[in-house]
């Protein structure tokens, strides 16, 4: 698994090429993942992974003009490319930081909403509950965790079992897997609303809706 700093070299090198590799790909889940989080007018909202902000403009135009909109990317270079289109689009309401989502920059209790898309399944397997517990303490009473994310199938197909192969005998390149989302989600006190399995490149994709819950499991 790749570190940190070999993540951030690789998408800086990787921003200017990404919409065109997987952006087309990637639309149908994220905009599904969209719509299952429901982003009401001025609410504020921090998109986790925002890479090269194609989900930011949507968010902009759900907050309306009371509300706010947060993009955090580990990579300058992705963040540029989200900036230029925010430029581009004039919006003022849309805010890009650079920044780790295990350490997210932000004050308990801050977002109404917060979306991740292809961005969990990136990270070591032990950083993603840490990752979620920080999305948890940051998310206001009653706020929404919406997630699109390569899943784990219960009997993998042989795309699935080709791609584990490949990202294990590549993980530089290839630096994405399945992971147990849901099972992930539960297990640090989040609650799935809704669930939905799509499909991109044969392999698995899922969409979920949580809140954080009052139980954690063991």
């Amino acid at each position: 698994m790749t570190d940190h700093n070999e993540t951030r070299h690789n998408y800086d090198r990787l921003s200017r090429w990404y919409d065109f590799i997987s952006g087309s790909s990637e639309r149908p889940a994220r905009m599904r993942g969209l719509q299952m989080l429901d982003v009401q007018i001025g609410e504020f909202v921090l998109e986790v992974g925002c890479g090269t902000g194609e989900s930011l403009p949507v968010l902009n135009s759900c907050v309306g003009s009371t509300g706010k909109v947060i993009g955090l990317d580990l990579s300058a270079g992705m963040l540029g490319v989200a900036k230029d289109k925010l430029q581009k689009l004039r919006l003022s309401n849309v805010n890009c930081l650079q920044g780790d989502g295990l350490h997210l920059p932000f004050p308990d209790g801050s977002f109404d909403a917060i979306f991740m898309s292809f961005t969990l399944e990136l990270l070591p397997a032990a950083e993603i509950p840490a990752v979620l517990c920080e999305c948890k303490r940051v998310l206001r009473d009653g706020g929404r965790l919406g997630v699109a994310s390569l899943v784990q199938r219960e009997i993998p197909n042989w795309m699935e079992r080709l791609y584990v192969w490949a990202h294990h005998r590549y993980p530089s390149a290839i630096d994405c897997r399945p992971i147990p989302l849901q099972d992930m989600v539960g297990r640090v006190g989040f609650e799935n609303s809704q669930f939905q399995e799509m499909s991109m490149w044969g392999l698995a994709v899922g969409i979920l809706a949580a809140r954080p819950s009052t139980v954690i499991d063991e």
